[in-house]
């Protein structure tokens, strides 16, 4: 069996915005998918997978077969489940021209489904990345966050960002805007997630932020701003200043809670954050449930998230420097 492994992220800046041309800063963390991938004799593919949520499940079905596996998940995790790798697949079959391969493909991750660490693009990376090699083709960093993308982009009906996948691929933090993306130097960043146990649902929220930015223009104008907070966040970066790096996450988040992304789980999981001594702390991903992140050195940001209502998990995550890992 071939595995590879990629990482999770967390949007430091800029989630939403980067949608519509602005830039945004996410970062690899060190919380993986791993994606085995074996080669049938038939042309059918068999997925299984575990762990995909905090609590775990486990589906088992036939690519080919009889529709929607029997698992008590809602629509939107079982796609990632099942449509992410149906269509990374495809891209393996595309690259290596074997168009009618089978493959037996077993997943394990420790990201949260839906709850904005990346989860679908860390198995759609891994996946590519396991599924060529074990053709005999390897893909560069940049061509397989490129296949990952195009297979993000199918999945969501053309709503996909460059952002999730080429942090996948790269690891470290990343700077993207529009089709550009480049690596970024990044200090240690003291990271903790706080995360509601919910998913939300990110068609639905990346509609809405649409409808107002049709409807207002002052919501176009604050779409903008967040891509302003993005370019200081950057030089905050560059400076290693972890503790502007906060303050700008910040304004981010109260940026994103006026589009209409956040929720009370997640703004009551941003003031603990804050309450407990936190640099900064913001929601990551699409919002609407999910996961905040927030910067802290010390012990004291996790320790508040863990005795926090409606926060059913928090962890300190550290920067993950490498993207996908070639494990066999």
């Amino acid at each position: 069996m071939t595995v590879s492994s990629a990482p999770g992220k967390v949007y430091l800046f800029g989630e939403h915005a980067v949608v519509y041309g602005e830039p945004a800063v996410p970062c690899a963390i060190e919380v993986r998918a791993r994606v085995g991938v074996e080669r049938r004799d038939d042309s059918k593919l068999r997925v299984h997978a575990d762990d995909l949520s905090l609590d775990g499940f486990t589906v088992e079905y036939g690519g080919d077969a009889d529709g929607r596996p029997d698992i008590d998940v809602s629509e939107s995790l079982l796609v990632a489940a099942t449509q992410y790798v149906d269509s990374a697949i495809e891209q393996v079959r595309d690259v290596t021209g074997e168009e009618d391969v089978g493959f037996d493909v077993t997943i394990e991750s420790d990201i949260p489904l839906g709850a904005g660490l990346g989860s679908s693009a860390a198995v759609v990376v891994a996946a590519i990345d396991a599924g060529t090699r074990a053709l005999g083709t390897t893909l560069e960093p940049a061509e397989l966050a490129e296949r990952a993308y195009r297979t993000e982009y199918d999945v969501q009906d053309g709503q996909a960002s460059r952002a999730d996948t080429f942090c996948s691929a790269t690891g470290g933090a990343v700077r993207v805007e529009g089709d550009d993306c480049r690596s970024l130097d990044a200090p240690d960043l003291p990271i903790v997630i706080g995360f509601d146990g919910g998913a939300g649902e990110t068609g639905e929220l990346v509609a809405g932020v649409r409808g107002l930015r049709e409807e207002y223009e002052f919501a176009a104008d604050t779409v903008e701003t967040v891509g302003d907070v993005v370019r200081n966040g950057e030089q905050a970066l560059a400076a290693g200043d972890v503790e502007e790096l906060g303050r700008l996450m910040n304004f981010n988040h109260g940026l994103l809670s006026a589009l209409g992304v956040s929720s009370r789980s997640l703004d009551t999981m941003v003031w603990a954050a804050r309450d407990a001594g936190a640099y900064g702390a913001k929601l990551t991903g699409a919002g609407g449930g999910g996961c905040i992140v927030a910067l802290d050195p010390t012990d004291e940001t996790e320790t508040a998230l863990s005795f926090t209502p409606g926060c059913e998990d928090a962890f300190r995550a550290e920067l993950a420097e490498e993207g996908v890992r070639r494990i066999e």
